[in-house]
């Protein structure tokens, strides 16, 4: 006599009955290749956090190195205004950067206003600097691109 089995008796012991494996569970979706964005997004708002933060600092403690008078900017601040900005602002961009690995929802939605923000301000610190200003903007745009589009490929991770 021949005995067939069932995908729910392979490898149970006579009589015993297990459920399937997806029954009961929802399988987590396996991570893909854009996770890379994410992982690069993080990284840079690492760097810009840290970079603001020099600035920051620079404008503190050394507002005479900028080329361009308070002035001749578009907002017409002094440089500690600017500087406790960019320091404030740095530090809230590394730590958001740092959460942006875990994958935390909070942290893209906080990182898309930081780098929002940030393209902001470089646009109006563009007078000052205006390829430094540039490179900035330009690696916020891709920030904003990579989490917005591809922010939820670090939850399955």
């Amino acid at each position: 006599m021949s005995e067939t089995r069932s995908p729910q008796t392979t490898g149970t012991a006579a009589g015993e009955t297990t459920a399937p494996a997806t029954a009961g569970r929802r399988m987590a979706a396996e991570p893909t290749g854009w996770t890379g964005w994410i992982i690069f997004a993080a990284t840079m708002m690492l760097m810009i956090g840290t970079f603001h933060a020099i600035d920051g600092l620079v404008a503190l403690f050394r507002d005479e190195y900028y080329l361009v008078s308070k002035n001749g900017l578009v907002v017409h601040v002094n440089y500690t205004a600017w500087g406790w900005t960019y320091l404030i602002g740095g530090i809230l961009m590394v730590a958001a950067g740092a959460a942006l690995f875990a994958g935390q929802m909070w942290a893209r939605i906080v990182t898309v206003v930081l780098a929002l923000a940030s393209a902001v301000l470089n646009m109006a610190f563009f007078a000052a600097y205006p390829w430094w200003s540039a490179i900035m903007i330009t690696l916020d745009v891709f920030v904003v691109w990579a989490v917005t589009v591809h922010g939820s490929e670090m939850k399955a991770r």
